[in-house]
């Protein structure tokens, strides 16, 4: 990949100077490439550029304005870069990989139970546990992601109680939540099957309780809710958990049910039914067994990683998964997943290389890590395709994305350069 600064505002270079005269020669240099990359507009040129919103565009260009959104998509011969726009310039390029479900920024790297905040076991049910509040932008593996061309992710509390708390949607960069954060509340995470018995030492015990407990929370909330909306004086005191599971009754907010089984499947699909609440299906190894209910229920899924441990309740998984729900019609996403010991996260590129060695095309694959895995978290009018409108998110290769030996060289986020490699 070439850089190239083509003009920088005189008023900022000469700040930068200024400071330079009072500064360290490396704390300099540094500045004047952040001066760079907030002030440039940037131009993303690349021998072959996905954009999953329509056919790869050979000698293709991206172009990103100082808004952070993009502005023009089109091969070189009709999209002309103006002058001072940064440009890059890469094999291929796609747009910035979307994690459809992470831990990372509740999960840390160094494995202690200082930075593990994705899992609270006093309690087997707690919606009210906000992702945001837990979320450490400056986690080393939220930039270890961001190097590896991922730019959004969907993250948040882990399964592993009946009820663990919320997710959010944040983008990899920015060093405080508020930077970061696209959706605050994105889902209730849920847990059917041993992953959610439990989990406090306590109860649930057993399928049918962890069910009859769910069940039980939400037919509270419906009654909660009922009353919030009669009059004042005869409102219950705010409570948060009734107040969060009411959001999911009311279809503002699906509910994340991790169920490998496939009888813990159908059960999500019941109470899916029973309580008129929206659902997406996660982890679900099993789900190839029931892919015509899921279908008929119109239930979109986010798959298993494939490096996953094939035991206990996923011990039938299968890598061509993806291709068989790819096949059935049924809306798919691929996740890095959670991992209770290491490594606290995966890169997705890699799950969606194996699910196109395992029945799917080159374009079904990425679509799986990008547009499609942002329509299943509901963020895909702002990432996932390279359009105009779109936050320039933008991920660059040198060479074809799935081949091991390829390496991420460039990675913009919002139209800020956050990751760069010359050749």
């Amino acid at each position: 990949m070439q850089s190239e600064v083509l003009s920088l505002p005189a008023a900022a270079l000469a700040k930068a100077g200024a400071e330079c005269r009072v500064l360290s020669a490396a704390l300099c240099a540094a500045m004047l490439l952040c001066d760079a990359s907030a002030f440039a507009q940037v131009a993303v040129r690349g021998e072959t550029v996905h954009t999953m919103a329509g056919a790869p565009i050979k000698d293709g260009v991206v172009l990103v304005g100082k808004d952070g959104k993009i502005e023009r998509v089109g091969p070189a011969t009709s999209v002309r870069i103006p002058t001072g726009y940064k440009l890059l310039r890469a094999k291929v390029v796609t747009p910035g990989l979307v994690d459809a479900h992470s831990v990372v920024g509740l999960a840390g790297y160094l494995n202690q139970p200082h930075d593990q905040m994705q899992l609270e076991t006093s309690s087997a049910i707690q919606p009210e546990l906000r992702a945001i509040d837990a979320y450490n932008a400056r986690e080393t593996l939220v930039e270890w992601l961001r190097i590896h061309g991922v730019t959004t992710i969907h993250t948040g509390h882990a399964p592993g109680a009946l009820v663990p708390g919320q997710t959010m949607v944040v983008k990899t960069r920015g060093d405080e939540v508020e930077q970061a954060v696209i959706v605050p509340l994105a889902t209730v995470a849920a847990t059917l099957g041993a992953g959610g018995l439990a989990g406090t030492g306590k109860s649930p015990g057993n399928r049918s309780k962890a069910v009859a407990m769910l069940r039980g929370e939400l037919i509270k909330a419906k009654d909660y809710v009922s009353k919030q909306a009669g009059p004042e004086d005869k409102r219950p005191a705010r409570d948060l958990k009734l107040e969060t599971l009411g959001k999911v009754l009311s279809k503002d907010v699906p509910l994340l049910v991790t169920a490998n089984r496939a009888n813990d499947i159908l059960t999500a699909l019941r109470i899916a039914k029973e309580f008129e609440i929206r659902i997406i299906l996660d982890g679900a190894a099993e789900v190839y067994l029931v892919t015509d209910q899921i279908k008929a229920a119109k239930v979109p899924v986010i798959l298993h990683a494939t490096m996953s441990r094939a035991g206990g309740d996923a011990e039938n998984m299968s890598m061509e998964t993806a291709s068989t729900l790819q096949k059935a019609g049924i809306p798919v996403a691929l996740q890095s997943g959670y991992e209770t010991y290491v490594p606290k996260t995966r890169v997705v590129l890699f799950e969606a290389a194996l699910a196109a060695a395992n029945g799917l095309t080159f374009v079904q694959a990425l679509a799986t890590v990008t547009i499609d895995a942002a329509k299943i978290i509901g963020v895909d009018k702002r990432v996932g395709s390279l359009e105009a409108g779109k936050d320039g998110d933008l991920a660059l290769f040198d060479g074809d994305p799935f081949e091991y030996v390829t390496h991420v060289v460039g990675v913009v986020i919002d139209g800020i350069v956050v990751s760069e490699t010359a050749q």
